[in-house]
């Protein structure tokens, strides 16, 4: 079996490499390929790679390639966990963001979709490559913005198997097992335990968790309450959380609490960019010694936490056709049946070797889906102008996002968007 990474010189790769390794005996790989255009990192970070491969025995061989179709022929899973513009153009979505007045992050807002309209065109180049050299390889996108992302693969690229993947769902799940288990008193097997999500990715609200079936959450939510009650600066407006009864995805203080996120930007350098940047010097300079054939302490710091869980897991119920229930980015196909079935949504889906499956789900209250809806809209005109360079839909994208600019400022951002990306928009300047 080979397994393809596209953006294999990320430094998320070696706790990729690691959760490969321990699923050998349920998930026969026989080459790993990682793939990236930046030879450099490509070698510090495939060297490190190939030193944890062999010191577990060398059960598959590890591949280094700069060339994306060579990379994906014959491959049975494509793992995409790329960066266009490499950490400067995610420094650029922060600070275009600031220069405006407006959220500047990697997923959210005017930086989050500076990203997609750089990263939709060569994605969709990726969906292209496997058609042709790798035909019935599921595409697992972990790239950010992952829904948005996996919206634009089901609209033009309906034909590749594609699922979005993000670890703030699992990261929920764990953080609820553990409040569970402290209530309890008992230890829960993680494949006892599924959490109830639904929204976009990174807009979501989780609102269930059972454990075999049986509802737990008249438990966990009050403990949760209680948690953030404690605090001396609560991450949450406590009515806010009893009015709804659900647990916003964190990222939903960008869009409840803006004005403090703003005042936090006003406080840069350094942006999560710029901090990022100074980890991954770190980081490199530890994968680049010889003698290193485990990945070091310090990777924690770089954020992701249960990324290689989320992927080798979802890899594993496809190929073993274990039928999982999994937290994704898929396209609903009716599964919540108000509203409509071709959008991307992020919710449970089993994973068997026949596919992706979303489970059935109650939809959200008002107060949820008008913000969803909005979203939604703004994804869909994003992905018209990444596709087509079409820079009337681009303007209307802005004018939609919840996030966005007044109407009066629109071309300006537009303006600025389109000069600070220029190197990686060829669709924008034909």
């Amino acid at each position: 079996m080979k397994i393809t990474v596209i953006g294999g010189g990320s430094t998320y790769t070696p706790e990729l490499v690691n959760g490969f390794l321990e699923r050998i005996s349920t998930l026969p790989i026989t080459e790993l390929w990682l793939m990236d255009i930046d030879q450099e990192r490509l070698n510090i970070v495939g060297g490190f790679a190939q030193r944890m491969v062999k010191a577990k025995g060398s059960p598959f061989k590890v591949m280094l390639s700069t060339n994306q179709r060579e990379a994906i022929a014959g491959a049975a899973y494509v793992t995409t966990q790329l960066r266009v513009g490499m950490m400067p153009a995610r420094r650029g979505d922060e600070y275009l963001g600031l220069r405006h007045g407006l959220i500047g992050q990697e997923t959210t807002g005017v930086g989050g979709m500076a990203k997609a309209l750089r990263t939709i065109p060569v994605i969709l180049g990726i969906a292209k490559d496997i058609r042709e050299t790798a035909p019935g390889a599921l595409l697992a996108n972990f790239t950010n913005p992952a829904g948005l992302v996996t919206e634009a693969l089901n609209r033009y690229a309906p034909d590749v198997p594609a699922v979005g993947v993000c670890n703030v769902g699992i990261t929920a799940k764990m953080n609820m097992l553990e409040g569970l288990e402290k209530i309890t008193g008992a230890k829960i097997d993680e494949n006892r335990a599924m959490l109830n999500t639904l929204g976009l990715n990174h807009l979501t609200w989780h609102r269930g968790f059972t454990v075999d079936g049986e509802e737990m959450w008249p438990q966990i939510f009050p403990a949760y309450l209680a948690e953030v009650m404690k605090k001396e600066e609560p991450e949450w407006d406590i009515r806010t959380l009893e009015i709804l009864g659900m647990i916003p995805n964190y990222y939903l203080h960008y869009f409840y609490y803006t004005d403090k996120k703003l005042a936090e930007q006003k406080k840069w350098p350094p942006s999560r960019a710029e901090e990022v940047i100074e980890i991954e010097k770190e980081l490199l300079l530890q994968y680049a010694n010889p003698a290193l054939t485990e990945p070091p302490a310090d990777l924690m710091k770089r954020g992701g936490a249960y990324y290689s869980t989320l992927a080798t897991q979802l890899i594993n119920s496809h190929y073993n056709n274990l039928g999982q229930a999994h937290v994704v980015n898929v396209r609903n196909n009716g599964a919540v049946k108000e509203w409509p079935s071709d959008w991307v949504l992020e919710m449970p889906a089993k994973v068997d070797n026949t596919g992706i499956h979303p489970l059935p789900a109650d939809p959200l209250p008002a107060s949820c889906f008008g913000l969803i809806s909005q979203v939604k809209m703004y994804e869909l005109l994003t992905i018209e102008a990444a596709v087509h360079g079409d820079r009337n839909a681009m303007y209307q994208a802005l004018l939609t996002h919840p996030l966005g600019p007044n109407a009066d400022k629109i071309q300006a951002v537009m303006d600025d968007m389109l000069e600070t990306n220029k190197q990686w928009f060829p669709q924008f300047f034909k």
